[in-house]
């Protein structure tokens, strides 16, 4: 029984060093890249020892595989919400975008996945991979009653990717600027996501589609 129970205990321990590991590389692969982060700093980062480190992870291609599986399921858990949501597909698709940029603006294990997946050349997985076929399948499952004179879904779809870029692009310009607060917000001005859902609002009134809920 004892025996047993110091099984738990150092599997336990296990998970919890890997979790802080884990947090600490997706940290320093999100400021500074798969090429500008390095073991010695992730250890220093996590506060645990090298031979701890390379334990769970023996390399840095580990250790960056598994920010981008954890990043990438969370980004998966916000698809896989929003397409059970039903409704319009256009006002999904709003939904969608709108998701991503509060998931980049708060988790640096997703803007850690979105950099390793462009950086690493596909390896793990491409970012846009997640999300961008799901765009596509709710365009292409909209009605013609949901799109006004202006409606082109390979446009909108279009659209949709560069709104998600680009809000990845200013989350990360905050991120490095003056005024940067804790989750890629600067003080005094619209989040990401609210500055989105504001062109959206914008987009929709030429696509003559009623507005998403907030």
């Amino acid at each position: 029984m004892l025996c047993l129970l110091g099984v738990v205990v150092r599997q336990e321990r296990a998970e919890r060093t890997r979790r802080v590991l884990v947090a600490a590389a997706a940290g320093e692969f999100d400021r500074a890249g798969f090429e500008g982060t390095s073991l010695a700093r992730v250890r220093a980062a996590a506060g645990i020892s090298m031979g701890a480190l390379t334990f769970h992870f023996p390399t840095k291609d580990a250790l960056a595989q598994a920010v981008q599986g954890e990043g990438m399921a969370l980004a998966c858990g916000v698809v896989e919400k929003v397409r059970a949501q039903g409704g319009g597909a256009v006002q999904g698709v709003v939904a969608l975008t709108l998701e991503l940029a509060g998931l980049l603006e708060s988790e640096a294990l997703v803007r850690a996945a979105a950099r390793l997946a462009r950086e690493r050349g596909g390896v793990g997985g491409v970012w846009c991979g997640v999300w961008a076929p799901v765009i596509e399948e709710l365009l292409q499952g909209a009605g013609e009653e949901e799109f006004g004179a202006v409606g082109d879904r390979v446009t909108l779809a279009a659209l949709a990717a560069h709104l998600v870029t680009g809000a990845e692009a200013l989350v990360r310009c905050r991120l490095g600027g003056p005024g940067a607060g804790e989750g890629g917000h600067v003080h005094g001005e619209h989040s990401a996501r609210e500055q989105l859902a504001e062109i959206w609002a914008l987009v929709m009134r030429g696509l003559n589609v009623p507005p998403a809920a907030p």
